[in-house]
């Protein structure tokens, strides 16, 4: 992952593309942040956790702006949102995780909130950056909720 980065860093900077290059010199900065308090270098999945809350941070501010009329400032994250997700994998759909959460449900044999924490961190741990960890709360809520 980090190799990667480093490479689309190089081109980025071989094209004179700054805007890219800016977003991918604050990512690996994070990065670099992040492996200096750890201590060690970080795993892919790290590196991934990393990239998915800066994309969150964006989108969070994309809705401010947009909320104050600021377009120009919710385009630019947008692009920014764009170029960061490119390293992250697809996102599993809303489909798809009421199916997981329903297998899970059955599989362990659950039923009252209680349970909602064993389903949630059992998908965190499967599929980790491929769901929406709000999307996954929101659906395990009303799931468990209508058993």
């Amino acid at each position: 992952m980090l190799n990667k980065l480093n490479e689309d860093l190089t081109n980025s900077l071989k094209k004179g593309d700054k805007f890219n290059l800016s977003v991918l010199r604050m990512l690996k900065s994070e990065i670099k942040n992040s492996e200096i308090t750890k201590k060690e270098a970080l795993t892919d999945d790290e590196i991934m956790q990393i990239i998915k809350k800066q994309v969150k941070i964006r989108k969070d501010s994309k809705n401010e702006y947009e909320s104050y009329n600021r377009l120009d400032l919710a385009a630019s994250l947008n692009q920014e949102i764009e170029i960061l997700s490119k390293y992250l994998p697809e996102e599993l759909s809303e489909n798809e995780i009421k199916k997981i959460i329903d297998e899970i449900i059955v599989k362990e044999n659950l039923s009252d909130i209680k349970s909602m924490g064993i389903i949630i961190k059992q998908i965190q741990t499967l599929y980790g950056t491929q769901v929406d960890m709000k999307l996954v709360s929101n659906l395990v809520k009303e799931k468990i909720s209508n058993l």
